[in-house]
């Protein structure tokens, strides 16, 4: 008899977090290292959680009127060098193509960090009349930043994303439209990926290259860090003054049109991971993970067992569950694990006594828990459940965000607040960038946002001791 093949294990995220992390992207077969460093290879389950969200958010973007479109992945470097405060802060991070087959080229093109410049080069030509706004585009395409350090899902030289990037009439309407985008971000992370969010403005400081404003939602991860993980910027015109686009408003008059730009990358899955894995491995939410309820034949060389578990297979997904059945020879003990570990949010276990007694047992991803059900009631009790675990993901994260959130008066009690438990320190701030790096300096904190929920926790900025104009997170961030 061959000998079994064993589950790779996972090391304990108590004993090494960082390890645990790539321990489940390696072994969870989500992604794999390429032979550049700093890129990395989607594998198809990794790939399939990205499109689970692509295909989820971009609906949602539709809802908003945006439409999708594709820009060359080539920057002219005459191009991006129009709006100043952008291209410096990319500079360090750009990848230049110099040579076209064997001619170098006559200019230098960026290979794309970001699109904001190819945008208002294409809305220039497109923006004539108020009649021609509001434009709204998205684009889902990979963009590439010539980062230093890297990690998988978290921090890519190349990396996916979308990034809309929308014109407005007023700077009205661009500001609604900032923070109606920010509020989908946040909407999609809770309701469909399970992770509760704190929404906010960013600082001067860590605002976008070239924004007057940016909007983020910051998550806390199961060790306490912090995690961007979307934003949306307001441009103002600054961009369209930069690039000449103009247009006759409703009084003939000539007028800048006002901008916004708005993204989420692949980093969300790495959110995910960090907001729900544990030891076992990943816990997916179900609405991304792709597959969602696995099937477990128990002794299917038994008659009508594997029979039973194919018919039981074939009505879930008549019912719209993504589902997948192990008809394989490893034992059951090893495709409980295997399928622990890649996150599948319930398993179906189907063995003789349960196709005489008409049921089947459903056991939760999240939490374990077992459930005996009549194959009468399979559909109905299995999408319950699926609901269940979501719920579950959430109030656990949830739970993990709440209870690490401290406030401090001082800087010194904000640098003991983080040295002991991590999370989020909130303090109030009084505004000056001088106080805001001094905590990066010496509390080893970066801000994360002014939220959106204010509350005065004092008077006096917890840092130098002046009036203070608002309430701040600060935190250790991914």
């Amino acid at each position: 008899m061959a000998k079994e093949k064993k589950v790779e294990q996972i090391t304990d995220m108590e004993v090494d977090f960082a390890q645990w992390y790539t321990d489940v992207c390696k072994k969870a077969e989500l992604i794999d290292y390429s032979s550049i460093k700093g890129m990395f290879i989607y594998r198809p389950y990794g790939y399939a959680i990205w499109e689970n969200i692509q295909k989820l958010l971009d609906a949602e973007f539709k809802k908003t009127g945006a439409e999708n479109v594709y820009m060359p992945m080539l920057i002219p470097e005459s191009l991006l060098q129009k709006e100043k405060d952008h291209v410096e802060g990319f500079a360090p991070e750009c990848a230049w193509v110099t040579m076209g087959g064997n001619d170098k080229l006559e200019e230098r093109y960026c290979i794309r960090p970001t699109s904001e410049t190819l945008f208002c080069e294409h809305y220039r030509d497109i923006i004539h009349s108020w009649r021609d706004l509001p434009k709204m585009y998205n684009q889902w395409c990979s963009v590439l930043r010539w980062e230093k350090t890297s990690r998988p899902f978290l921090r890519h030289r190349e990396f996916l994303w979308q990034e809309g990037h929308t014109m407005h009439a007023t700077a009205e309407e661009a500001r609604e439209e900032t923070e109606r985008m920010l509020n989908v971000y946040a909407d999609f992370c809770e309701n469909v990926l399970a992770m509760p969010v704190t929404r906010g403005k960013k600082t001067d400081k860590e605002k976008f290259n070239g924004a007057e404003a940016t909007y983020t939602i910051e998550c806390m991860m199961h060790d306490r860090k912090a995690l961007q993980a979307g934003t949306s910027h307001y441009f103002g015109d600054g961009f369209a003054k930069a690039f000449d686009i103009h247009f006759t408003d409703k009084n003939n008059q000539q007028a800048f049109p006002h901008q916004t730009s708005w993204g989420v990358s692949t980093r969300l899955i790495g959110g995910i991971i960090m907001t729900h894995g544990d030891n076992s491995g990943l816990v997916l939410p179900p609405k991304i993970a792709p597959v969602q309820l696995v099937v477990i034949p128990i002794a299917m060389h038994k008659e009508g067992v594997l029979d039973k578990a194919r018919e039981v297979a074939e009505r879930l997904k008549a019912a719209g569950v993504r589902v997948k059945i192990d008809e394989s020879e490893q034992s059951p003990g090893w495709k409980f694990a295997e399928y622990e570990m890649k996150g599948v949010p319930l398993r179906l276990e189907l063995g003789p006594k349960d196709i005489e007694n008409n049921q089947c047992v459903l056991v939760r991803r999240d939490n374990g828990e077992k459930t005996f059900v009549s194959l009468d009631e399979l559909e109905t009790k299995a999408a319950e459940l699926l609901d269940a675990v979501h719920q579950g993901m959430f109030e656990k994260a949830k739970k993990n965000l709440t209870d690490h959130i401290y406030d401090a008066e001082t800087l010194e009690e904000a640098k003991r607040l983080q040295q002991e438990h991590g999370g989020f320190i909130r303090t109030m701030w009084c505004g000056d960038e001088a106080c805001e790096n001094r905590m990066k300096e010496e509390a080893g904190m970066s801000s994360r946002c002014m939220p959106f929920a204010q509350e005065k926790l004092g008077d006096k900025c917890a840092i130098c001791g002046r009036e203070a104009k608002t309430m701040i997170y600060w935190g250790v961030a991914y």
